[in-house]
């Protein structure tokens, strides 16, 4: 694993410095990529959901980049503005990793898969952008993949306060801004959905209700919803069942184009 510094100098509050950790597949079948931003309600970042996942994607041949994005106390919109920095920076240096800019996927697993989706869907810009060739760059990936994704920001039935709380802060009332639901359009990303029907923490509905919205615009997705699977169960190696996701998702990357050079 190589870590990559985005910036010279990293822009807005930082008591950590937002990384880009590289993971090069060894067996390389793909000039296709997936950034990956860990779960754990922006308060902190899951090893499972970020090192686990970019390993997993080695062992198929695609390299994969891990996301080390701010966090608590941090605020909206540093970690979106983490997010799309790595997308420009991958997009930037393609040519240096091997990989086609029209193949980058982003993943996010709980609070990861909202920003995710926000990445691939929020339109506005925002401060501390524009500073630099990377920056010309678009930040919009090409294809978006949730794993038990905290999606909704506005819908109280559905919504993970905690995550939204540690994302806005006193801000909480720009919520519907932030919300892949309500702002997703035309040119969102198609994308990969998985979650359980029985999560106790991030409700399902999270996945349907963005699933339902991505179908509204013609919007092309997969989604797996497996009966039983508490919450963070990355990639899942204790439940069999659950665990045929990964192998669900390898199968949509191929369609997809990801193992044809």
């Amino acid at each position: 694993m190589e870590t990559l510094k985005m910036w010279d100098t990293v822009p807005g509050m930082c008591e950590e410095a937002p990384v880009l950790e590289y993971y090069k597949s060894e067996n390389k079948k793909s000039d296709g990529t997936v950034i990956i931003f860990p779960g754990g309600g922006y308060a902190h970042r899951a090893p499972h959901e970020g090192k686990g996942y970019a390993e997993y994607f080695n062992s198929i041949g695609i390299d994969a980049f891990v996301l080390q994005y701010r966090v608590s106390p941090h605020r909206f919109p540093l970690e979106l503005l983490d997010a799309r920095r790595a997308v420009r920076y991958v997009r930037h240096n393609a040519e240096k990793f091997g990989i086609n800019p029209d193949k980058i996927a982003v993943m996010g697993s709980s609070a990861g898969g909202h920003l995710a989706a926000m990445v691939s869907t929020y339109r506005d810009g925002i401060e501390f952008e524009d500073t630099d060739e990377i920056d010309k760059e678009n930040c919009i990936p090409n294809y978006q993949i949730l794993c038990y994704p905290v999606v909704s920001t506005s819908a109280l039935d559905i919504a993970h306060i905690g995550s939204m709380y540690n994302l806005l802060g006193e801000n909480i009332y720009i919520a519907p801004t932030v919300d892949p639901i309500l702002i997703a359009d035309e040119k969102t990303p198609k994308a990969f959905i998985w979650h359980t029907s029985n999560d106790n923490a991030v409700n399902v509905c999270n996945s349907l209700r963005y699933g339902e919205k991505l179908r509204k615009l013609n919007i092309n997705f997969e989604m797996h919803i497996f009966p039983e699977g508490a919450h963070g169960l990355g990639l899942a190696p204790e439940n069999p069942h659950v665990a045929q996701w990964s192998g669900l998702l390898k199968n949509w990357l191929e369609i997809n184009g990801y193992f044809a050079k």
